[in-house]
């Protein structure tokens, strides 16, 4: 896995150590990117089931202002900051948040904030995706920032709701075995 642009671009990570981790392909972190390209300088990003860290290493790398990563993990928020480290990425631009991700969603309803820009969630493909979408649904406004997105990184086989809450899916992009689905605030 490498930082493909920006910043961090060419820097190789640390890769999970694990089969059973899915790290989300150099190839559609590109495409993804490419995507957001508009939104990202200066976003605030939530990286959400994070696992080695390269989607908001990447979100950084092009101009992200703040990057916050999620992994139930102890080993996956290890190798977070170790990639951070190896980037040299500065601290006051991160935070590496040990937990689920649908509770750590729930917790930051509760918090004062203009919410998030990007949120990117990419759950292991067998598990169940609602908690986390119907939290981000119902408190859409707290969550994210006014013209905040969404991204879902699922399998392609995997079908999401159309709508959940006050979010809507406005895009879906198939990439071999992924797909990545884009909800804004309806």
């Amino acid at each position: 896995m490498r930082i493909i642009a920006g910043e961090y671009r060419g820097r190789v990570l640390k890769s999970p150590p694990s089969l059973q981790i899915r790290p989300t392909s150099d190839r559609l972190r590109e495409t993804l990117f490419n995507i957001l390209a508009p939104r990202i300088e200066e976003a605030r990003f939530l990286d959400l089931c994070a696992g080695s860290g390269a989607v908001g290493i990447e979100a950084l790398s092009r101009g992200a202002a703040h990057v916050t990563f999620v992994d139930r993990s102890r080993k996956m928020c290890g190798l977070i900051e170790s990639n951070l480290d190896l980037c040299g990425v500065p601290e006051e631009q991160t935070s590496v948040v040990l937990g689920e991700a649908a509770d750590y969603l729930r917790r930051a309803v509760t918090r004062d904030g203009a919410g998030t820009d990007i949120i990117f969630f990419d759950p292991p493909y067998a598990t169940d995706y609602l908690p986390a979408l119907e939290v981000v649904g119902l408190n859409a406004g707290k969550l994210l920032g006014a013209d905040g997105v969404m991204i879902v990184e699922h399998h392609h086989k995997n079908v999401l709701k159309e709508t959940l809450g006050r979010i809507r899916r406005w895009r879906i992009l198939k990439q071999g075995d992924s797909a990545l689905s884009f909800y804004e605030a309806s």
